[in-house]
């Protein structure tokens, strides 16, 4: 059995090569048993589990493959895709996962999650997540027609890229005091959001910093049961 790590693909039409990066792994994980955790910003921007596209329908026929061939895929929410549910996941049997997600592989407890929460110095940011992942906001937000969600989504980006420039790296990356509560309850921590693949030790734990999927390559994290804790390491995964 194999447990696959992987966040920040921002998938669209606009960049092909990242999507076929995707389709090959599904391909060579394929025959491993594996157990795929995808944690976050799967696509550049979700509009809706009703939204469909000819270049999307490529991803679910090769979800469908993986998992039929006795794999599991498992999924928690971004801030570029966080309105993605079941209903989409359903049409190959993937799971959704609660933002924050705990077990054991072996003896080591592990906790999963974007890494957008653990942000908690970019308050700004911090107050619109809280706002537009409001239970009863999605729900209006699903109900409006796609062509609007789609105009929103769009808004949403161009904004965040703005308020990007305006903020340190400081800001946007995680604040210690976060993950040190977060590691009260697992030996390992793993995330995405801010780009920055690398392991942090922290006495005996682990902060593993899964990194965004670039043209030529991504960084991710492969764990087998009888891994050693210690030898944990990302790995590049080239297409």
């Amino acid at each position: 059995m194999t447990y696959l790590f992987i966040s920040d693909l921002h998938l669209s039409p606009d960049h092909p090569r990242l999507v076929r990066g995707f389709l090959d792994l599904l391909t060579e994980y394929q025959d491993r048993n594996t157990h795929l955790y995808i944690l976050g910003d799967w696509f550049n921007a979700w509009i809706g589990d009703d939204y469909t596209s000819p270049w999307l329908d490529e991803i679910v026929i090769a979800l469908k493959q993986f998992t039929q061939a006795g794999n599991q895929v498992y999924f928690l929410v971004g801030n570029r895709d966080f309105a993605l549910g079941q209903d989409f996941l359903d049409q190959f049997s993937g799971q959704l996962l609660p933002e924050i997600a705990h077990f054991n592989i072996g003896s080591t407890r592990y906790r999963i999650e974007h890494g957008d929460a653990l942000c908690t110095d970019d308050v700004s940011y911090q107050r619109f997540r809280k706002i537009i992942r409001h239970p009863w906001v999605l729900g209006v937000l699903r109900k409006m027609p796609l062509s609007f969600r789609a105009r929103l989504a769009s808004g949403f980006r161009k904004k965040s890229h703005e308020a990007q420039q305006l903020k340190s790296y400081a800001v946007m990356d995680v604040n210690a005091s976060a993950v040190e509560t977060a590691f009260k309850q697992a030996d390992v921590l793993i995330h995405g959001h801010t780009h920055r693949a690398a392991i942090h030790q922290a006495a005996n734990k682990k902060r593993i910093v899964l990194g965004d999927w670039k043209q030529e390559y991504a960084e991710i994290l492969e764990i087998k049961p009888d891994q050693n804790f210690d030898m944990l390491k990302l790995k590049k995964w080239r297409y």
